[in-house]
Formats: C-alpha cells, structure tokens, sequence
C-alpha cells in the first residue's frame, strides 16, 4: 500500500463517485437546517428530507466530503485514537437508484483498488438477517464466507429515530495487524480495538419501522454511506492514531513547538497538544460558518472548544495567548477545499484572540478562588479539597482539574477525586437530558406534504404588486381546512401571489385578498414550509373556499418603507466594512416599515466619529441616486463576483444577486428600491452589544427617518423654550446644571455620612463578640453601597477583628454588605459565604469574597430575624 496524502484519498473519492454518475456536492455548513441538530453530524444530515420523503430530491446520486461536528465525547478527544469534535465524512448516497447489489462492490473496487487496501486483509460486516447483502459479499465481490460477519442490531441497524425509515447496514473492517490489538485472545473483527478498524460504513435504507416496530419495505430504497477521512488516512499513512497524519501532524508539531516539547515525550504533553489541534480545527470551521461564541446552543459549544484549548495550553505552561500562531497550520492542510478558512480569517482570528485573551483572565480569577478555598480547607486541618469545589471551578470558570490538583499538591493537598466525578456525572445527566442532539427524527405535516405535492408558490412581487391566484389549500393550526367564514382566521396557499413571504430578516408583506362577496385582510405572508407562501387572514366579510381565484394586493405603501430600509441594510453592511474592516459580515438583520436592524460582527463599540463616517458614507451613495439591479446566477458564479453572503441563509444552485452600482453586491432574496436616491435620509439611531463580538445598528430611512426628525425637532424646541436658551448654546447650559448638580450632590452626601458617622458611636455599642471577633449589626434607610462600605471602613478602623454587617432599604428593595477584617478572615470568617447564608435566609442570592461581600434583592422579607442570626453564623465559621 503507497503513502498518499488526505487531500488526494478525499479527490480520489469524490471523483469516483462522480464516475458513477453522481453529483458531487460542496460540503453543507456545519449548522444544518434541521431544528432537532445543533450541527450537522454526518454526511446524510443534509439529505435528510430526501430519505424521509419529505422532499423530492434533484438527484437521484449525490456524493460529498462533508463538514460535521460532534461533541458528545468531547472528554475522549486526544485520549484516543479516534475521537475528534470536527472531522471529515465522505459519503455517497441513492435516493430510490442503485441499491446493495451496486455500492457494496463499488466500495470494494474503491478501497482495493483505487485506494491500494490489502484485501487479504478486509473484513464485512452485515445485519445478522442480511441475507442479501452476505451473499453480494461472497458471490459478487469474491470475499471468503470466514472474513463475512453477522452482527446484530447494536452494530448492523441503522434508524433515523424509533419510528420511519430504517434498515441494516454493512461495514468494511481493516486488519491493523497484531501492533494494533487490545491484546485479548477473543479480538476478533467487531472488537472494539484498533486492530480491525471499522473504515467504511454502507447503510441500506430499504424499511420504515412503525410504532409497534414493525417493519415495512419502502418503495424507495435508499444508500447512506459515511467514511472518516481521518481514518482512512490513518490506515493509508500506516500511522497508529488519526492526530499523526497530515491532516493533523503539522498542527501538532507547530503547538509542540510552541511548547517547547516533542511529541511522543510524555502522555500528558501529548494528550494536550492532541485537544488543542483538534479544537481549533473545529473553532475555525465553525467561526466559518457564522457561528460566534455566546452562552447557549452551538455558540455555547464554540465557547467551549476554545476555552477547552486554551486550558490544555496552560498544562502546557503556555502563558500568553498562542492559539493564532496555530491558525496557519490549520489553513494550510485544510484551505483547499475549503476556501472560507481564508475567506474569513480575519473573522476567525479575531473571534479567536478575543476568547482566548477573556479566558485568560477568568483562568486568573479561578486561580484567586482555588487559593482561597485551599487556604480554608487547611485552616481547618482538612488535607483534601472538596470534589463539589473542584467540579465548580471546572464548569463555571473552566478551571481544568489538571490545574487544581498541581496547586492542591503543592500546598500538601489532594483533591476528593470521587466527589468531582459525581458531580460531573450529575452534569452530564443534565446536558444529556437538555441536548438537542439526542433527537435525529424529523417529521412530515400538512405543509411539507402540500409543498412536495404542488411544488413552490410563485411569487411575483419582485415586478408587481397586485396579481390574481388560485386557493389552493386553507389551514388553521397545521390542519386542512374546507372553508373560511367572516370573522375566522385561516392561512391561505395561492398558486401565485406578489405578497412577499418573511425570509432573510425581512418582515411579511400585508394587504388584502378579495374575491367575488370576499374581502380579507392579509396580516403577516410566511414560509411555512421550503418555498410555500401561506397568507395570513381574517376574514371580514363572505367566505372563503379552495379553489377560488382572488385578487392579491399588497399594501404598497407599506411595501415602499420596507423595500427602502431593506437597501439601506446593504449600504450599511458595506460602509461598516469600509470604516471597520473586512473581517465584518453580517449576523443577521431585521427590516421592517418602521426601521432597521442590523446585526454584525465586531469586538469594540464604535466611537461616535465611526458612527458619523458610516452614516455620511451611506447617505453619500444616497445622495449619488445609483442604480440598483439584480439578477439570477448560480451560486459560485455569484461568489466570484464578490457577493456578500448571510450567516443563517441557506442557499441553492440559483441564487439572486442584488447590486448597488460600483458599491455593493450581496445575495438576496428580499425586495429592494430601484435607485439609491429613493430610500431618502439615512439616520443611525443605536449602536450596542449585543453578545462576544457582535454588534446591532438600528437605523432609518425614508418616512421614519422623517417623523424621527420631527419629533427630535420638536423636544429640542420644548427644551430650548423650558431652559430660555437657543439650540446653539443648549449643551453649554446642560452641562453647567449638571454640575451643579454634582456639588449639591457631594454635599448632600457627605452631611448624610457625619449624620451616620455620629450614630456609630451608638451602633457599636450594640456589638456581639465572638470569640475574638466583634460583630457589628446596624440598619439604615436609603443609603447607597458606597456609603455603606465607608461606614464599614470607619469600623474596621477602630475594632481590627471585626464583622460588619450593614443593611439598607428603600420602598422596594434591600443591600446588606457584609465587611470582614484581614484578622476576623485569618480566624475562619469569610464574608462572601455569610451573604450566600443570609442570601438564603432572605430567598435571594448573595455572595463575594472572605473580606467583602453583599446581598441583595426585593424587599419582601423582614430583615430582623436574618441578621440577628449573623452572630451565631460566625461562631459557626470559626468553629468548622
């Protein structure tokens, strides 16, 4: 067998197919459209639909490497072989073409023959009742009857869900040879060992399960097959793990490196630089594909990858940020094919600095913590940290274990390893039970099945606004419906209408549908299902029945506002790249009549003068009337025109480009004004955050951009009117009243602290003493935490052991803050776990560190009893 590289097995691959009269397809985005995926997972999950019947596919043979992400066994990644986040699967698939009789030998000839695999060597799977498939192995393709195994449904059965489409499956095994054994006297093919490495999996989709799990043959049967180009290499590269073929190895190598180790050297070292090269691998892929970190779905698990990387670097002694020197390794094995590493590098890099330098600092802070807790585990003559402590640092500051058993040991400690484990196991049943990625089933309804039987709505409002349709259903709630009356409410699918659907952040047309004694007004156009168009009405007068042919018309007024600010969001998106850079894209918008929303990726506010030079850009080329065309183009073309592409949208093989003439070019469904010169005054309103590296604009244009200045001229005379100024001089005259403000304020404040500062001398005099410790307790009204934390200050200054316990109320809230002294904490007080005490004596949360905490909330609870109970609560601390 000759040494070939990944990128030559992937194109060899995706050729061959080819050469078998199927299309080859780019890989799909790691974010699938399918509401039960986090991420695409395997190389069907974008045909999906077709193997469920739920669409008719354009093809009938399809093959693709594809992208697919899977985290179930992120603990795994680098202490194995084989596990990996991001990986590579290549698949070919029938929808109701060839079947067993063709895929089973063509995936022989492939790895034998094109590939150069031993086929002394091969082993096959079948499903223990697969008749078929064992005799295609060992009467069509030559295979012996001993190298043919039957397994049972765990291993040979494939399922979309427990109900639908199904069936067995065949997998092509690789005999490693004995280096490779668990060493077992039963390995055997279907080991679990490396040795008879499973390559190639071969799905037959021939029956569809029903409740009672029953099967039924299909009409239509179909091919599923996936292969793992990393596995594939590791056997043609003659290598004993996925991480030292050249998919990998240049990665690992380029973070040893960085390290300062050899890879090889140590577990330890190895098993970090393992998880760095294949979390990145997978940062990078999903930045690609719009996906920014944030603290749920799959921007929660990007979050995770990264924070996971960095921490394996620290195990590493790798202090400062290092993952974009990696970045390159990462282009360079994977770029060709996949051009939107470099397309977006400047996204992905910065996506990546900016986590990785944040992370950095909370790995600081749970360093601070850990030495805390170790502090109090020792002054208590414990000689093990808490498990529940270490499984908290883990999981909410991302503190590797790693770390917090090194600094454990070197004060003397261990760490309650069976503790940690049962709370990361308690974690686990939580993820496992909320993942989404548990579910794989998708189902067929009322719209999926009347889209697939009338095909798409066609829709004709980018030429008119008023068109005569054909009803051809009425729904309510996803069910059929045979008529419509006044008063009722319905969704109504035309055969053809000008209202424009809600796609592409772009709201739903409204007007009316009329007929003969017909009226009802349209209140919202959606997608409900692919490229269905479903109005929905209330009826306001006659009924309305299937099959009645209406006329469609459009609030064009309406439509005007909308179209304005839909352009205005594309001279927005390149001014921003203009003024920012081109890493910006577009993260998602919302157009609708009364503004604009534009959401974006960026990671600083922009100062006022970036705000004032994006605006004056856009309203330049407003200002300039430049045409705006649009054509129909398949979607590389598209892309070599330089189109800008949205995040969420998912695009076909025909795609519409608009263009605003000598400025911008995106893909675009939605409608747009004809000239620049239409959309009127372009006002930015807002600029703020709205998550890690993303931003929002809200602007308008047009007839909003007008009330909006009416209305801001109107308050600026009432003000101008009420402070007997002109407009000219306003700000002057505002900012000398808020500096008088300010000073009366001072002054305020400061007598409010003598008055409370002459009470103290009383206050302390009702102290408790515990122990060493003197515990001060006082009650005020109004008083903010600053003043607070003086008051406490004032104590600690005169009782050196001290306790201070301060509360405030106002009508509807309460702060107590909690001030311990650097002797009361040596002595066992720690303030921040008497605020979480109080806190849960009060139904609200409280916290902090030893020396300072607060705790807060509505004030619906007596403050009395609570604090009195602090004194007995210290004596607690100092006594555990």
């Amino acid at each position: 067998m000759q040494w070939q590289p990944a990128a030559k097995l992937r194109e060899q691959f995706l050729s061959y197919f080819e050469e078998k009269g199927s299309r080859r397809y780019p890989s799909f985005s790691l974010v699938p459209d399918d509401p039960t995926l986090l991420f695409t997972i395997a190389g069907m999950v974008p045909f999906k639909p077709y193997f469920l019947g739920l669409k008719t596919p354009e093809v009938t043979r399809a093959t693709t490497a594809q992208k697919c992400v899977r985290t179930n066994d992120i603990d795994n990644v680098g202490r194995t072989a084989r596990h990996h986040t991001f990986f590579e699967m290549l698949g070919n698939f029938s929808f109701g073409d060839y079947f067993k009789a063709e895929v089973i030998p063509w995936a022989w000839t492939f790895l034998t023959e094109r590939v150069g695999l031993d086929p002394n060597r091969m082993y096959a799977t079948v499903y223990r009742d697969d008749d078929e498939a064992a005799d295609i192995w060992r009467n069509s393709v030559g295979l012996a009857a001993d190298r043919v195994i039957r397994l049972g449904e765990e291993d040979n059965f494939w399922a979309a869900g427990p109900v639908g489409p199904c069936g067995p499956c065949s997998e092509l095994l690789y005999d490693q040879g004995p280096a490779f054994s668990c060493g077992s006297p039963d390995c055997a093919p279907g080991c679990s060992c490396d040795r008879y490495l499973e390559i190639w999996n071969l799905v037959f989709m021939q029956f569809n399960r029903d409740e009672a799990g029953v099967l039924t043959p299909l009409p239509k049967k179909n091919i599923d097959t996936g292969m793992g180009l990393e596995r594939l290499s590791s056997v043609v590269q003659q290598v004993k793990s996925d991480f030292e073929t050249d998919l990998f190895r240049p990665l690992v190598d380029k973070a040893c490196s960085l390290a300062g180790v050899s890879y090889g050297a140590g577990p330890g070292s190895d098993l970090a630089v393992r998880v760095i090269a294949d979390h990145l691998r997978a940062t990078a892929f999903m930045i690609a594909d719009g996906i920014l970190p944030s603290n749920e779905g799959t921007g929660y698990v990007l979050r995770r990858l990264l924070r996971r990387a960095v921490r394996f670097g620290r195990l590493l002694d790798l202090r400062e940020p290092f993952l974009l020197e990696l970045l390159p390794q990462v282009e360079a094995t994977l770029a060709d094919p996949y051009q939107e590493l470099l397309r977006y590098r400047s996204t992905i890099a910065q996506v990546v600095d900016l986590e990785e330098r944040r992370f950095g600092r909370t790995l600081e802070q749970g360093s601070d913590l850990l030495e805390q807790e170790i502090g109090c585990t020792k002054r208590s003559g414990g000689k093990e940290l808490s498990g529940e402590v270490a499984f908290e640092l883990y999981d909410t500051y991302g503190f590797p274990v790693e770390l917090t058993e090194e600094m454990c040991s070197e004060a003397g400690l261990s760490v309650d390893q069976k503790g940690f484990a049962q709370a990361m196991e308690r974690q686990k049943e939580r993820a496992r039970a909320s993942s989404k990625q548990t579910c794989a089933t998708m189902g067929s309804n009322a719209y999926t099945e009347l889209a697939d039987r009338q095909g798409p709505t066609v829709f004709l409002g980018y030429e008119m606004e008023e068109a005569r349709g054909t009803v051809l259903a009425l729904l309510r709630d996803g069910v059929l419906l045979d008529r419509a009356e006044e008063g009722e409410t319905a969704e109504v699918v035309l055969d053809r209408t000008p209202f424009y659907a809600e796609r592409g952040g772009q709201v739903g047309d409204q007007g009316t549908l009329s007929g003969e004694g017909l009226e009802a007004e349209v209140e919202d156009t959606v997608h409900p299902c692919g490229d269905l168009v479903a109005h929905r009405v209330r009826i306001r007068k006659g009924v309305l029945l299937p099959g009645a042919t209406l006329e469609a018309r459009v609030d064009g007024a309406r439509r005007g506002d909308i179209r304005r600010h839909h352009t205005t969001t594309h001279l927005l998106h390149e001014a921003l790249t203009q003024v920012l850079g081109d890493h910006v894209r577009q993260a998602g918008s919302l157009v609708s009549p009364e503004g604009l929303r534009f959401d974006y990726n960026h990671f600083a506010p922009l100062t006022p003068e970036q705000i004032q030079e994006v605006e004056d850009r856009v309203n330049e080329q407003v200002l300039k009337n430049l045409p705006v065309t649009t054509r129909e183009t398949d979607l590389e073309t598209a892309k070599a025109l330089g189109a800008k592409a949205l995040f969420e949208e998912k695009y076909g093989e025909r795609v519409r480009v608009v263009s605003v003439e000598g400025y911008s070019t995106e893909l675009c469904g939605g409608t747009h004004v004809c000239a620049t010169g239409e959309i009127g005054l372009v006002k930015v309103h807002k600029d703020e955050g709205i998550g890690a590296g993303l931003r929002r604009i809200q602007a308008t244009s047009g007839r909003a951009s007008l009330r909006w200045t009416q209305e801001v001229s109107t308050v600026l005379r009432d003000v101008t009117s009420l402070l007997t100024v002109d407009p000219d001089a306003l700000c002057e005259k505002t900012a000398s009243l808020l500096e008088e403000h300010k000073a009366l304020e001072r002054k305020w404040r400061q007598a409010l602290l003598q008055t409370e500062l002459m009470r103290l001398d009383a206050v302390v005099m009702g102290r408790k003493r515990v122990g060493d410790v003197e515990v001060v307790i006082s009650f005020y009204e109004d008083l903010d935490t600053d003043l607070l934390r003086q008051i406490g200050d004032q104590v600690k200054g005169r009782f050196p052991s001290s306790v201070s316990v301060l509360a405030t109320k106002n009508a509807e809230k309460f702060l107590v803050v909690i001030m311990a002294t650097d002797e009361a904490v040596a002595k066992g007080v720690h303030a921040g776990k008497l605020a979480k005490s109080l806190g849960a004596l009060l139904g609200c949360n409280g916290g902090g560190k030893p020396q300072m905490a607060q705790v807060g909330g509505k004030f619906t609870t007596p403050l009395k009893g609570p604090l009195e109970s602090v004194p007995q609560m210290v004596a607690e601390q100092m006594k555990g």
